[in-house]
């Protein structure tokens, strides 16, 4: 009844933007003003969350209000990934997933690590039901 989870993260901080990390911990040392910016961040990334399963990929967002848009994979149209050469080093990226019932991107979410597994494990499930 349940699906299974196959893949379930939040976008990476350090990975995905680890100038910014190390800039943010100078300040801390620095100036105590780094901590607010650090919490904020933190919080952000806490509150996004991809989920893939063996039918749909649920991208949930928000603290305090919160959105979930989900795709089934039998609809999945198509899946965008793209990676700086940073991102590539670290093994993170971005990945965006459209539909057949929508004419955009149903899905976005950046900082995710390894969005090409993402992409694989969307795949292998599209597949099964075609």
């Amino acid at each position: 009844m349940d699906n299974q989870t196959l893949y379930e993260s939040h976008p990476s901080m350090f990975r995905n933007h680890p100038f910014g990390f190390i800039l943010c911990l100078l300040l801390v040392a620095a100036f105590g003003l780094g901590l607010l910016i650090f919490l904020y961040w933190r919080i952000k990334c806490s509150g996004i969350t991809l989920v893939v399963t063996d039918k749909r990929t649920t991208l949930r967002t928000g603290i305090l209000s919160k959105s979930i848009t989900e795709v089934y994979h039998s609809d999945v149209r198509s899946i965008q990934v793209s990676q700086s050469l940073f991102q590539r080093i670290l093994g993170v990226g971005s990945i965006g997933i459209s539909s057949a019932g929508q004419s955009g991107i149903e899905i976005a979410a950046d900082g995710i690590p390894d969005p090409n597994r993402v992409r694989e494990l969307i795949d292998a499930h599209r597949t099964q039901r075609e």
